[in-house]
């Protein structure tokens, strides 16, 4: 459970969406760009844009080092629900420990994606996962 279930209301989906323009980008853990997008009853309420850099900062340091970053990012921002191309998978279980869904394999628009991962978690939510 994120902490994002207690802080926000039935209805309400924050999606962490690697950006590559207006695309979903490839790479999470080597995203340049991260939009978080606050959903609300299936509608695109927010659209934040955040230059992380994580494409620079990547290599930087340990990996541990560069788990942590991710990890501030995505509890300053209450994230339920992460989407990208690709991730691997030291980040995959990282994001699970900390109750985040991972969807990816994710190609296409990047803001109707964010609404189509924040529907598939409300029926996630309604189904009690």
């Amino acid at each position: 459970m994120s902490s994002s279930d207690t802080d926000q209301d039935h209805g309400t989906i924050v999606v962490a969406v690697n950006l590559d323009g207006d695309r979903v980008g490839a790479g999470w853990g080597k995203a340049r760009a991260v939009a978080i997008a606050t959903v609300e009853d299936g509608r695109l309420a927010e659209w934040l844009v955040n230059e992380v850099r994580w494409d620079l900062a990547h290599d930087e340091g340990t990996e541990g080092s560069h788990h942590a970053r991710v990890v501030r990012f995505l509890r300053e921002h209450h994230v339920d629900a992460v989407v990208t191309g690709h991730m691997g998978a030291p980040m995959a279980n990282m994001l699970g420990k900390l109750g985040v869904t991972a969807f990816v394999n994710v190609e296409g628009d990047a803001e109707q994606a964010a609404i189509v991962i924040a529907e598939e978690m409300e029926l996630r939510r309604a189904d009690g996962d």
